[in-house]
């Protein structure tokens, strides 16, 4: 599974250790939910200023975020997925402000987010108390037993 990690971030450099973390999660993740070998996902990493300007384009929402999530929309075989799953955007500024104030490290951060706009590019919702916690449940399940 290929994850592509491209780095628009102009603040203090994001640790290649957590890119690789970030890669590893995205990919157990992938193999855990039975995803094609083949396909991949594009993560980029920007700051506040550029996710406000997708979140107010994309969603109608003029603030920050912390993560958005744009799925492939390529037509498959019914019951497939596409190989190109789509693209995941998390803004470093917010995770940094994030990790602060959950009292984690930034990395874990960093993964936590990307996970969860792995889980929205494979059809998980979070609109509901129910889709938020199978959500949750996705991602911790994939972080048990990650090397750290």
């Amino acid at each position: 599974m290929r994850v592509e990690i491209s780095n628009e971030y102009r603040g203090t450099p994001v640790p290649r250790w957590v890119l690789r973390a970030m890669k590893r999660a995205v990919r157990r993740l992938l193999e855990m939910e039975g995803v094609d070998r083949r396909a991949e996902v594009s993560v980029v990493l920007v700051g506040d200023d550029r996710i406000r300007d997708l979140n107010r384009k994309w969603r109608g929402v003029d603030e920050a975020t912390d993560v958005l999530a744009f799925p492939c929309d390529l037509q498959t075989e019914e019951g497939s997925m596409p190989l190109l799953l789509g693209d995941i955007v998390i803004s470093v500024d917010t995770a940094r402000q994030q990790a602060v104030e959950a009292g984690r490290s930034f990395g874990d951060e960093m993964v936590w987010l990307c996970l969860h706009g792995c889980l929205h590019l494979l059809g998980y919702e979070d609109d509901t108390e129910e889709g938020r916690r199978q959500m949750e449940g996705r991602a911790r399940c994939t972080l048990q037993g990650m090397e750290r």
